[in-house]
């Protein structure tokens, strides 16, 4: 009897000891960086000026400096359409690829490969690579430009006009792979005699997939659009080597614009609170997301 009591009491706590690495993890490299930011967000701080660098209180000071600068308001703007610009666009060639490759034919690895290749560069080479692309003078977009009788290179990574939308270009390309896997195998999961009855009573391709592969693969296009969400707010490593945030912050985005506050000018006090807005929008988004989707479900 006591041996078994042993070996229940065991079986109990045996997950929470399976769970306790990942939460020690959680806890130290997310729980305690957050509370930080936050408990710093209230302080002025500022490493560069010497009259500034002991923390001094100002409670919502900070909220209400970065909600009255200008700059600020900038680049929310460049953000937002930055992630209508990407968002979209990267799920739905994500989606396109993966019927295109979702075939049972010779040779479809190489397809799949071809569209998930971009995926595996780092952003920084894959800014790299686009670099010669954008080249004003010989890159591959003003050749093609030429070719069609368009007169006069374009700048595209110097440009006000043009600088985000390279850099939207760049992240496209490099994520539709990646969404794409994602897709293929929600795809390859869905049951094939719904289709077979589908098609007896006269569905036609469009239908099929209006009515029957957007529906099942609701909860696959939740995932990917949170991660896309988020991502788009936490990729910076090609503005970096693009365009540096300009010119005159054309291209500079919220997590581009923190890292210059922290980085550059050494305002601690500003970044904290400009990451605890950071962090709150992505939490309201998931969870909204989240809340949609189970309400359709239900609905459904």
């Amino acid at each position: 009897m006591e041996k078994e009591t042993a070996r229940s009491k065991r079986d109990r706590y045996l997950p929470y000891l399976l769970v306790l690495p990942t939460l020690a993890f959680v806890l130290l490299f997310t729980v305690w960086p957050t509370l930080s930011a936050f408990y710093r967000s209230f302080f002025q701080q500022r490493l560069n000026i010497a009259k500034f660098r002991t923390p001094t209180f100002i409670g919502l000071g900070n909220y209400a400096n970065i909600f009255s600068d200008p700059h600020f308001h900038r680049v929310l703007a460049n953000t937002l359409r930055y992630i209508i610009g990407t968002v979209p666009i990267s799920i739905l060639l994500g989606f396109f690829f993966a019927m295109l490759v979702n075939r049972k034919v010779r040779n479809i690895g190489l397809a799949r490969l071809a569209f998930f290749h971009t995926t595996i560069l780092p952003m920084v080479s894959a800014a790299t690579v686009w670099m010669f692309f954008f080249t004003p003078g010989y890159g591959l977009f003003n050749t093609v430009l030429a070719a069609l009788g368009y007169a006069g290179p374009q700048n595209w990574t110097g440009s006000p006009d043009l600088a985000l939308l390279a850099v939207m270009i760049v992240a496209i390309w490099k994520n539709a792979g990646y969404y794409m896997i994602f897709y293929l195998a929600g795809l390859q999961n869905l049951p094939t005699p719904l289709y077979e009855a589908a098609g007896l009573d006269g569905a036609n391709w469009w239908q099929a997939i209006w009515h029957l592969t957007l529906p099942l693969l609701r909860r696959t296009t939740l995932f990917i659009t949170t991660i896309a969400f988020i991502d788009a707010f936490r990729t910076i490593d090609h503005i970096f080597v693009l365009t540096s945030g300009g010119p005159s912050e054309a291209s500079t985005v919220l997590l581009y614009y923190l890292w210059q506050k922290r980085f550059e000018q050494l305002d601690i006090g500003f970044s904290s609170a400009l990451t605890v807005i950071l962090i709150l929008v992505l939490l309201v988004f998931t969870i909204t997301n989240f809340r949609v989707s189970e309400k359709g479900e239900e609905d459904v």
